[in-house]
């Protein structure tokens, strides 16, 4: 373990490049006959050793049956895309050969959490041993986007005007309407599980730049509260490590171009909210309530219902945060080159229409993880 140093985290973003991208997929690792979790990390991380690209990319996420694959740090958006690509695809080369397959929603469907082991490193025997039951119960898959950012008060600047966007990111993605065997009735289960359980979490107070929240981490460091950065969850955060602003607030994506869609579009955001505060944007800070409303109608009804215009207060078909994300990045997609498309239905939306029509929970999660399969395994050529 290595404490917090709050200087050095400082020097890393001095050190940084605005809009270098990162992009972080989580898998769900599966029995090709049945689709349950099985505990197999272990078995493809050591085999991933073989495989020069793959040594650096793969990595645990607290239980055993799940899997991440990093792009490392992208030049900008297309190299980070095009280096995911190269590492997906070796990935599910991988889990073939291993007799496994791979899965991509919010949640497992009917997995037991009770029955998945955590993984073996001091960070998740740490993360087990301070948050019990929260943790057990954290079987969630997401996707997460980091952006460069050079100096850190600009990081937590750009995380704050962020805030009111996270609930529209999540609706865009919700991909998760199954949990504990059953229909939830939400469309981002993984939400509800992880955002609303873990401690520091979900989105996060206005800071106002880095003196207020390098305070803020030195009074958990000081009331033992933390001992490592990372144990601060927030859905927005500025990354110690690696000089980023990281969106996590997304579920994970069925279909790879849907998640490089997402992923394109949270780099717009990110972007745009840097350049606002360069150029003294003005924004009204919404009160964290207002902000939940949103995050509330996100899980509950994701694309399928009406979000809030914070400024206003009136109501707006979620399917609309999408063009209204497009419209505020525009400025910053023009000038990085981010174009993205997204389908007529997200992942919630397909599994509920199958729903709706009948499918069983099995039939719903198979043709997910077929669109899956079908779409991240493949080498695309750019």
């Amino acid at each position: 373990m290595t404490p917090i140093d709050l200087d050095r985290a400082a020097h890393r973003f001095e050190e940084a490049s605005d809009f270098t991208v990162g992009v972080e997929e989580e898998f769900a690792i599966l029995d090709p006959r049945t689709l349950d979790l099985i505990p197999r990390f272990e078995q493809l991380n050591a085999a991933a050793e073989a495989d020069a690209c793959l040594r650096e990319a793969v990595t645990g996420e607290l239980i055993s049956s799940e899997i991440e694959i990093i792009s490392g740090a992208g030049e900008d958006l297309r190299d980070a895309i095009e280096r995911q690509r190269e590492r997906r695809r070796r990935l599910f080369a991988l889990a073939d050969a291993h007799g496994v397959t791979l899965g991509a929603t919010g949640t497992h469907p009917w997995a037991d959490y009770r029955e998945q082991p955590i993984i073996d490193t001091e960070h998740y025997r740490r993360v087990e041993e301070g948050l019990k039951y929260v943790a057990w119960r954290n079987n969630t898959f997401s996707l997460h986007i980091h952006v460069g950012v050079h100096g850190i008060d600009r990081a937590v600047r750009a995380c704050d005007r962020l805030r009111p966007v996270l609930p529209l990111l999540l609706a865009i993605s919700a991909n998760s309407p199954y949990l504990d065997g059953r229909d939830s009735g939400l469309h981002s289960a993984r939400t509800q599980s992880f955002t609303k359980s873990f401690p520091r979490c979900g989105v996060p107070d206005v800071f106002g730049g880095w003196r207020s929240y390098r305070e803020y981490i030195e009074f958990l460091q000081r009331s033992n509260s933390i001992v490592e950065f990372t144990q601060v969850w927030w859905s927005v955060r500025p990354h110690f490590s690696f000089g980023t602003v990281e969106v996590r607030i997304c579920d994970a994506q069925a279909s790879a171009p849907e998640s490089e869609a997402l992923a394109s579009l949270m780099v717009a955001c990110i972007a745009q909210a840097l350049r606002d505060v360069d150029e003294g944007v003005p924004l009204a800070h919404p009160a964290p309530r207002l902000v939940e409303e949103n995050m509330w109608r996100a899980i509950r009804h994701g694309l399928d219902g009406r979000l809030v215009d914070l400024d206003s207060g009136d109501e707006y078909p979620a399917r609309a945060a999408i063009d209204r994300l497009a419209a505020w990045s525009a400025p910053m997609r023009a000038e990085l080159g981010i174009e993205f498309a997204f389908p007529e239905r997200n992942g919630a939306q397909r599994q509920r229409q199958m729903i709706e029509a009948g499918a069983s929970r099995e039939e719903v999660f198979a043709a997910s993880v077929g669109e899956t399969r079908q779409t991240y395994a493949q080498e695309v050529v750019v």
